[in-house]
């Protein structure tokens, strides 16, 4: 190696350590104006906007149970993204732990919904799908902060 250059993992870690002192300083990075610049964010409240569309044709009599539920669950993947985005990286960390909580909400709801026959199979692929693409993002900003 030629002095001055560095190795893969020496490149690698000083970006990290540089998205982190951005990150924690809370400087915006280019691109990266707000939480609503999150992929991630908008598939949640895209996923959302499902939700609720799905669950107005729940019955009337789980309009304060599973509907309810499930569309606060929902809501929360997004807010708790955009919560955790303004602050700190730990707390940003913290954040979309709770949203991956929120989502696991969502699909164990979706899953006794369907059981219920509350919805038919397409609709429920859509959302079970949404919802697995949203993990994975999840996953993924998550390891990039650590």
């Amino acid at each position: 190696m030629v002095s001055g250059q560095w190795s893969v993992e020496e490149g690698r870690q000083k970006f990290f350590d540089f998205i982190l002192f951005l990150t924690e300083r809370k400087i915006n990075m280019p691109g990266l104006q707000s939480y609503k610049d999150l992929k991630v964010w908008q598939k949640s409240i895209d996923l959302t906007l499902l939700v609720y569309k799905a669950t107005s044709a729940f019955p009337k009599e789980e309009m304060f149970g599973l509907t309810s539920q499930l569309r606060r669950a929902s809501v929360s993947i997004a807010s708790n993204i955009a919560e955790g985005q303004s602050r700190g990286t730990q707390d940003f960390k913290r954040f979309l732990t709770i949203s991956q909580g929120s989502l696991s909400e969502v699909e164990t709801q979706l899953l006794i919904a369907r059981k219920l026959e509350y919805f038919k199979e397409e609709p429920y692929l859509e959302l079970v799908d949404a919802c697995a693409e949203i993990g994975r993002m999840l996953n993924g900003l998550h390891k990039s902060l650590s």
